[in-house]
Order: C-alpha cells, then structure tokens, then sequence
C-alpha cells in the first residue's frame, strides 16, 4: 500500500499562487506516477497533472497549462505543484494521488490523498 498526505491549500485572490506537496510512503518502489486531481465543486474528480517518478514526463489538464507546474523529487518520496495566477474555476479539493505502473500517466490512480482545499475569490 502507499500513503499520500498533501499540504499547501488555502485561500487566494485570483491572480495568486500556491504550492502544493505531496509525501509518499510505504510500497514507494511500486509507484511509477504521481501527481493531481481535483474535485470543483457539484462536478466530477478531473486530472490536473500527473509526473513520472522519473521526472521525464508530464501530462496537464488543458486549463492548467502555462499556469500550474508538476514536479517530483524522488529523494524525498515528494510530488510539488506551482499553481500560479490562479482563476476562481480553479477552486476545487485537490487530491494528491500515484499510480501503478501498468496504469500510465492517465491511467487510474491506485491511492488518493486526504484532499486539500484550494479557494481563489476575492
């Protein structure tokens, strides 16, 4: 089984940033992907980024693009995410998750974190 525990949300003015992290624990050898969903609310869970453990390759949400950025230290069993000028529509629970190797970098996730709560209004 693997652990994730998030940390960073809060509440921002449009046009703020936030970080995110992410610590991974237990079978961390199995995990070949780690990164975001998020749950707006009334709407369904959606994929906001996603990293391989190697860091070679990502994959974003198309809203996202230019504005979030994922990153992974392997070092530390971390996954980050840069969340810059941030858009009310961005209000959401973000879920840390990873997922198994026969999964892909869009495939299900495996294990979700507790959620953080991401809030952007003036």
């Amino acid at each position: 089984q693997v652990q994730l525990v998030e940390s960073g949300g809060g509440l921002v003015q449009p046009g703020g940033s936030l970080k995110l992290s992410c610590v991974a624990s237990g079978n961390i050898g199995s995990i070949y992907a780690m990164g975001w969903y998020r749950r707006p609310p009334g709407k369904q869970r959606e994929l906001v980024a996603v990293i391989t453990t190697s860091g070679g390759t990502t994959t974003y949400e198309n809203s996202v693009t230019g504005r979030f950025v994922v990153s992974i230290d392997n070092a530390r069993n971390t996954v980050y995410l840069q969340m810059n000028n941030l858009k009310p529509e961005d209000t959401a629970v973000y879920y840390c998750i990873e997922t198994a190797g026969d999964s892909g970098l869009r495939g299900r996730p495996r294990s979700w974190g507790q959620g953080t709560q991401v809030t952007v209004s003036s």
